[in-house]
């Protein structure tokens, strides 16, 4: 080699001992054993068997509950959220319950708590007390009541005793002599209670045409007393039966514990009087009736009306 001339060749401790001078004076340098260290920092592929990795968990356990306080505070700072019927998520306050079995998860409202579930619940329940609680009209279908209501049975019956006055029907009667008595009505079937059994046919007078007539009827002793008074609408009438027909009402003996009793009974605004059963009758039995004067006119002349 001439003199003068430096070599471009360096040995293997120069770049060392260049290191060492740049060192001393401040400069930055890179190592190797640097970059491994920062590659172990790395969290997204973390080398196995590393020494800082205990460090490491460390350094972010304390980071997450530093974060954890802060979050804390915020919320504690924050004003509070008016409740709008939604769920609110607390952290400290509130408390949320887990749902349980067969009651669903709770809303909260301002009027309080109520569980979601509740209403499935229900109608669960509603549907099986249904099928239980089932009705006859579910299985069979809804038959009309033959049944009368009483105003029907009450006006059937009233159609039928004016049908029988109308037609002079006078049936299951017949005519008997009575030693003492004279003549007498008899029955000829049974009677049941309240049934009609025949009519007190004769002349409808009014009040003073019946004087009149009794005037008449007082001057011939062997006409008998066929006169029956009695009030229809604050009026006094009377009906005459003392003219022989074929007419068997007429006939009927007084007795003061009769089997029959009077009533009236109008046909378009015209009263009639007609006699009832006032117990059941049995077939071949005297019809009696209470004729009511007790007068001792009558009494004198008559001497059966006391029995």
């Amino acid at each position: 080699m001439g003199k003068g001339k430096k070599s471009s060749k360096r040995r293997p401790g120069d770049e060392k001992a260049e290191q060492a001078k740049e060192n001393k004076h401040g400069k930055p340098t890179t190592c190797q054993v640097q970059l491994t260290i920062h590659g172990c920092l790395t969290q997204n592929k973390p080398l196995r068997n590393n020494p800082l990795i205990p460090i490491l968990e460390d350094n972010s356990a304390a980071d997450t509950s530093k974060q954890t306080e802060v979050k804390d505070a915020d919320e504690l700072n924050a004003p509070k959220q008016e409740n709008t019927g939604k769920i609110l998520n607390c952290a400290h306050n509130d408390q949320i319950d887990a749902p349980q079995k067969h009651s669903g998860t709770r809303k909260q409202t301002k009027s309080g708590q109520r569980m979601n579930g509740e209403k499935s619940t229900d109608r669960k329940l509603k549907g099986k007390e249904s099928e239980l609680n089932r009705k006859v009209t579910d299985y069979y279908p809804i038959r009309r009541s033959c049944r009368k209501s009483k105003a029907e049975l009450k006006c059937e019956k009233q159609q039928h005793i004016d049908d029988l006055i109308r037609n002079d029907v006078e049936e299951g009667l017949k005519v008997k002599c009575i030693e003492g008595k004279g003549r007498g009505i008899f029955t000829d079937r049974v009677f049941k209670k309240d049934q009609f059994v025949v009519e007190y046919h004769g002349d409808l007078l009014e009040i003073a045409d019946a004087k009149a007539r009794e005037s008449q009827y007082a001057q011939d002793p062997s006409t008998g007393c066929y006169m029956y008074y009695f009030r229809y609408h604050d009026k006094t009438y009377c009906v005459d039966a003392t003219k022989e027909t074929n007419r068997l009402g007429r006939l009927i003996n007084h007795s003061k514990n009769g089997n029959l009793q009077t009533k009236l009974h109008a046909i378009n605004g015209t009263p009639h009087l007609i006699f009832l059963a006032s117990r059941d009758l049995e077939e071949d039995e005297e019809l009696l009736y209470d004729y009511g004067d007790r007068s001792k006119e009558a009494l004198a002349a008559h001497p059966w009306l006391k029995l």
